[in-house]
């Protein structure tokens, strides 16, 4: 339950009268309240003071909203405030001028990480706190506590009393300035994590006379506020194709889907449908199914874009439907390599199984080391002082120029950065194009070369980037389940000197060189079974990486160790599958289940969700690796391969089932299990 809190103290405005003779405060104050609740909030309170608003806060159960009375502005802005799924606490941000008394922030990556009375950020403000904001149930106790020291004029541990009241404590508890303002000042000081909200296309102001409040009030009749919300489903900042191809008429798909009653689940299910049968005309062959599965490839990724854009126009979000999105792209993706895949090979090119798999493995890794570069650039932006130990460098000056382009939006070099990563709708892009002037061969081909040339692109200025922030993240989480470490590791020594990235590189070299032999041997008309005594020798180098399972995770690029584990666990499979001689397919099969279970875990990491409720039952990159060794061995490879892909799989069907569908229903009947939490926007 939200509980929205109208906080009139403090309101620089409050005592002048309007023409109607009520107080331009208490006028504000009641359209406030009514919006709130045309916004969604069933419980909206007033508060007279900071104390008051403590007090609401203590009795609080679940997220809490705050507003002054100085703020103008569409329902839909509050509507959007309120349904934010970027994080448990989200602050408007504008663009206004500050006035006297209102705080300045400054943002980093969409956060706010350092807030204050204007001219205390000397300069560096990027926004003004709008008047509102909602604040997680975690950090309400934060909340509480930064109300009682604005009331006090005290300063918060560690924190300037300036910085904390917005003005100097001798001024007094209520000193000029807005309650809210300085409320919002102390909560940042206390180092919440925050998420700015931005204002677009819509209208929100803060006034502070009658004149403000006419202007403010004529700017918000002179916007369609549905046209608007229309258009800002559509992501401000996207890839090439999705911007030009797609989001110049996905929106019309989107209001249709709105009207038909459509979900943004629903959507997502009808995307994959469309995938999976271009996927299988990619297999069937034939001008007339290629370009028939383009075709369809295209309206899915269409789909694929509308999903995300119907959760954001009907504020329909939610932590199942953001894992869901998250899960189902990478399963269309993988689902048409695999019709590329068998296209190819039925089209009489030996290898293009091999190519699939080759794909599919080289897309996951650069989505492992994307996932924890966003998480390292986050903790980045919240710890900017921890930054770069110093001035100048190659990493400071290519972080400048990687700001300098991504602000000149619209730019040449802003299109070609964004471009040349490869994203989602460049693949698509380039997979539906190759496939119908090509064929299935020169898709996939084109698929991996443009993919290497990105990761080489993106992994060598990340590095050096990384180098220089030298910022630790995966020493804030649970590193041992996103090395997806299992009980073998758990007993292995430390060696720390080496560090827990250069043992998992080691790790990896064993695997790759036994798939090199191994490929070397075929090609030259060989059995690769020959090789099977040098599977247990690659295991055995595999599990140089679990030395470094106990060790502190704190390097500047240990963020790359859990893409370098699945590099490893992926090419022992693959390597273990030839040697063994299982089918293509079985291994393209065995590697897609691996795939699911990894990126279960990174979304759950991106919408901040627990662990997989059956984790502990997949055995760890080493378990499992340590089977297909076995099996390679003895030359049943293809049986256990398929038969630990059919185990894993059920587990995941599992942990899905638990996590979305057991435990929260237990939850809502008071049994205490834990349910999802807030999440990211979709697709």
């Amino acid at each position: 339950m939200t509980v929205a809190i109208v906080l009139a103290a403090g309101t620089p405005a409050a005592g002048q009268p309007t023409a109607a003779g009520d107080t331009l405060g208490a006028t504000l104050a009641d359209r406030l309240a009514e919006q709130w609740h045309r916004a969604g909030v069933t419980h909206v309170r007033r508060a007279a003071n900071l104390t008051e608003l403590a007090t609401l806060v203590d009795a609080a159960t679940g997220p809490v909203i705050v507003s002054g009375t100085d703020l103008v502005a569409h329902t839909a802005v509050l509507r959007h405030l309120a349904t934010s799924p970027v994080g448990p606490t989200v602050a408007l941000v504008l663009t206004d001028p500050p006035a006297p008394g209102q705080a300045v922030v400054r943002e980093e990556r969409g956060q706010v990480v350092d807030a204050g009375p204007d001219g205390r950020l000397d300069g560096g403000q990027t926004g003004v706190f709008g008047g509102a904001l909602r604040v997680g149930r975690d950090d309400l106790p934060a909340l509480a506590a930064a109300a009682r020291a604005a009331v006090a004029g005290t300063p918060i541990a560690g924190t300037d009393p300036a910085a904390v009241a917005g003005t100097p404590p001798a001024a007094g508890p209520e000193a000029a300035g807005s309650a809210v303002d300085r409320l919002f000042t102390g909560l940042t000081a206390l180092g919440t994590l925050t998420f700015a909200h931005r204002v677009r296309l819509l209208v929100a102001h803060r006034v502070a006379d009658p004149a403000g409040l006419a202007a403010a009030e004529a700017a918000v009749a002179a916007v369609d506020e549905d046209r608007a919300e229309l258009r800002l489903s559509v992501k401000e900042k996207d890839d090439f194709f999705t911007t030009f191809f797609v989001s110049t008429w996905s929106p019309y798909v989107t209001k249709a889907s709105a009207k038909l009653g459509l979900t943004p689940t629903g959507v997502t299910a009808i995307s994959v449908l469309f995938a999976a049968v271009a996927a299988v005309l990619f297999g069937v062959g034939g001008r007339p199914a290629l370009v028939t599965g383009a075709v369809l490839l295209y309206l899915g990724f269409v789909l694929d874009c509308v999903d995300g854009q119907l959760a954001r126009y009907t504020r329909h979000f939610s932590a199942w439907g953001g894992w869901l999105d998250t899960m189902a792209d990478r399963a269309k993706e993988y689902l048409v390599y695999a019709g590329l895949g068998y296209g190819a090979t039925a089209a009489g090119f030996r290898y293009g199984w091999a190519l699939a798999v080759a794909a599919m493995t080289l897309q996951t890794v650069r989505h492992m080391t994307d996932t924890w570069y966003g998480v390292l650039h986050d903790e980045a932006a919240r710890r900017p002082k921890a930054v770069g130990g110093g001035g100048g460098g190659i990493g400071d000056r290519l972080n400048a120029a990687s700001t300098r382009v991504q602000a000149d939006t619209g730019s040449l070099s802003y299109w070609l950065k964004r471009t040349v990563v490869f994203p989602i709708g460049e693949r698509w892009a380039l997979i539906a194009l190759t496939v119908a002037l090509f064929g299935p061969l020169v898709s996939l081909v084109a698929v991996l070369t443009w993919g290497v040339l990105a990761f080489a692109y993106t992994g060598a200025l990340r590095t050096l980037r990384a180098r220089w922030m030298w910022v630790p993240v995966l020493d804030t989480v649970d590193a041992t389940l996103h090395r997806d470490d299992g009980p073998i590791a758990a007993r292995f020594p430390v060696l720390r000197p080496m560090g827990p990235l250069t043992l998992a590189v080691l790790g990896a070299l064993g695997p790759a060189a036994l798939l090199v032999a191994a490929g070397l041997r075929v090609r030259a008309g060989d059995e690769a079974g020959g090789l099977a005594w040098a599977v247990p020798v690659a295991l055995l180098v595999l599990l140089v990486a679990a030395l470094g399972a106990g060790a502190a995770h704190n390097g500047p690029l240990d963020w790359l160790v859990p893409a370098a584990l699945r590099a490893g666990e992926y090419l022992f499979a693959i390597a273990a599958g030839v040697v063994g001689g299982a089918p293509a397919w079985v291994v393209f099969g065995y590697v897609f289940v691996l795939t699911l279970h990894h990126y279960d875990l990174t979304a759950r990491l991106e919408k901040r969700q627990a662990a997989p409720p059956l984790h502990g039952a997949t055995l760890g990159w080493e378990g499992r690796s340590a089977v297909l060794a076995v099996a390679a061995f003895a030359g049943f490879a293809g049986i256990a391969m398929a038969t630990l892909g059919a185990y894993l799989l059920v587990f995941f069907v599992g942990s899905v089932v638990l996590a979305w569908v057991v435990l929260p229903a237990r939850a809502r009947r008071g049994v205490g299990v834990p349910a999802g939490g807030e999440v990211r926007q979709p697709g």
